[in-house]
């Protein structure tokens, strides 16, 4: 069988574009595991930290939403609430199976140009043939360790993604290198399980998020600082709110604001939880990292140009994620290389998320530079699902094979129902 598409990934943004698709009636298939960075990839305990009216998965009707799925489960779901981040996983689950066709749980290890436009292979070695591909792979493909640490086990250095339990660092002695929410609130999480830990920050001094100003407010206020999904204010407010019209954007400021947007802090909530509870070293960069006895030594290099050895048990790399093209390695070396690229590595993508190899869609982290800091976030999954799956669309009326799309809201026989259980 040829698929109208297949949508590589069951996070926010692969289940938002699955209920899309199959809306239309396209064909389709959804590959990987649902909810898996959310499930699997964060400690328990973590809260969400984009609010909860700004958190949700999309389907054509918006029926499913966080809110609702709350109401249902006996949780809150309210403004300057933060929600836990194993609740958000569990709405992620519940989406899937009410508006998403059966997700395949099976990883894809492989995608290339193939008849008709892609093969894709599973892990078990099983090829599906597509006409297009949506790849909303996340942000674990995008991993970013300082160079100075990657040549280290890792008994000794970690990423942040990389714990799902913290509970093996309890009693031990723990650095944590960075200056964001991850840093941040790990600290917090290793600090209240009685591990000995201190962040490491480049920056010369930690920026803390707000407490968000309540919804109903005076209208004035409203008018100077707009609520949006990515904070208060009208920059904000373009970010999370216009993608379309960012994306016209000089391509050189579109990186510039990608790169710089929304920077480094922690939010209101976790401040309390590190101020004066853990050790902080702002001004402070590794400049060589080796193995000792009983865990790893770090030189350190102040903003002074001073210098400061630490020794600690094992290092956490709160350090984020790059989305280069270089690693999308599930796809074949040709395809791969076709990729037009940005000057900082993201792929290039057009107007629909189409990227330079015609009916390769992508979606999420890879698109920041090109839809602005809203695609790093949840809040960027409802457009980037109605503008890809209406590229899509477009795309396949292109390369005709006899089948007619329907138009949203008509038949669907050609797709699997998107309502189960």
């Amino acid at each position: 069988m040829l698929y109208d598409l297949v949508v590589v990934g069951a996070g926010p943004y692969g289940l938002s574009i699955a209920s899309h698709a199959a809306s239309a009636g396209l064909n389709l298939r959804v590959f990987g595991r649902p909810m898996a960075s959310w499930r699997d990839h964060m400690p328990r305990g973590m809260l969400l930290k984009s609010e909860p009216w700004a958190s949700n998965l999309s389907d054509p009707q918006g029926r499913w939403r966080l809110d609702v799925y709350c109401a249902e489960h006996g949780l809150t779901a309210r403004h300057a609430e933060p929600i836990a981040v194993e609740h958000f996983a569990a709405y992620g689950l519940w989406f899937a199976r009410h508006a998403v066709p059966e997700v395949d749980e099976r990883q894809v290890i492989r995608v290339a140009s193939g008849p008709g436009g892609f093969t894709v292979v599973t892990e078990d070695g099983e090829t599906v043939h597509a006409r297009t591909v949506a790849l909303a792979v996340g942000v674990m493909p995008f991993v970013e360790v300082p160079q100075v640490l990657r040549g280290l086990p890792p008994s000794l250095v970690s990423h942040s993604s990389d714990h799902s339990d913290l509970g093996r660092f309890r009693g031990r002695d723990v650095t944590v290198i960075g200056g964001g929410q991850a840093a941040l609130e790990t600290a917090a999480l290793l600090a209240e399980q009685g591990t000995r830990v201190r962040v490491l920050a480049r920056a010369s001094r930690l920026v803390w998020n707000d407490v968000p100003p309540p919804l109903e407010r005076p209208w004035w206020q409203s008018v100077r600082h707009p609520h949006s999904g990515l904070g208060a204010g009208w920059r904000n407010w373009f970010y999370a709110e216009r993608p379309h019209l960012f994306r016209r954007l000089p391509e050189r400021t579109r990186s510039r604001i990608a790169a710089t947007a929304l920077g480094p802090a922690g939010a209101w909530w976790v401040r309390s939880r590190v101020e004066g509870v853990v050790e902080v070293l702002t001004g402070h960069e590794v400049a060589a990292a080796s193995a000792v006895p009983g865990g790893l030594r770090l030189d350190m290099v102040t903003r002074e140009g001073a210098t400061r050895t630490l020794e600690t048990e094992h290092v956490v790399a709160a350090t984020g994620f790059k989305a280069r093209c270089d690693r999308l390695s599930m796809l074949s070396a040709d395809l791969r290389c076709s990729l037009a690229a940005l000057p900082d590595g993201s792929p290039r993508v057009g107007h629909d998320f189409e990227s330079s190899h015609p009916g390769l869609f992508l979606a999420g982290l890879m698109t920041a530079s090109g839809f602005g800091p809203a695609m790093r976030f949840v809040q960027g999954a409802p457009f980037t699902a109605t503008t890809l799956v209406r590229g899509v669309r477009r795309r396949l009326r292109t390369t005709p094979t006899g089948r007619t799309i329907p138009v949203p809201g008509g038949s669907r026989s050609s797709a699997p129902s998107p309502v189960h259980g």
